[in-house]
């Protein structure tokens, strides 16, 4: 096994539209994003930037697919990674998930979460 370093970002919150019912669409709702990501280090010691993956970066492309409303949460995290595999492709393992704080299931209480992993 190599030596991998992982990168996370947790708890990310969002007000946004995603849903496959109008009201979704309307009202929005609140959801969590959490995503990890795994890379080799170069070699030597990693000082700058460049030697590692930014976290920013990652952010952006969390927030951007964020506002694009989709029918479910599937779609989110199948965005999500492949959008991040696309920007570092030094990635060897991407993990991805999206909470929704208050899905509209009747007398349910609770949150309703999909994760999705890929490995390269």
């Amino acid at each position: 096994m190599s030596d991998l370093f992982t990168i996370s970002l947790n708890n990310v919150r969002f007000r946004a539209y995603h849903g496959l019912y109008p009201e979704e669409r309307q009202k929005g709702n609140d959801f969590v994003v959490n995503m990890q990501v795994s890379f080799p280090p170069v070699s030597g010691s990693v000082v700058l930037l460049e030697d590692t993956i930014d976290y920013a970066v990652l952010f952006e492309i969390i927030n951007s697919t964020m506002q694009q409303p989709v029918d479910l949460l599937e779609t989110l995290v199948q965005t999500i990674t492949e959008k991040a595999a696309r920007q570092f492709p030094q990635l060897k393992k991407i993990s991805v998930s999206v909470e929704k704080l208050n899905p509209p299931i009747d007398k349910f209480s609770g949150t309703a979460e999909v994760k999705y992993s890929k490995e390269f």
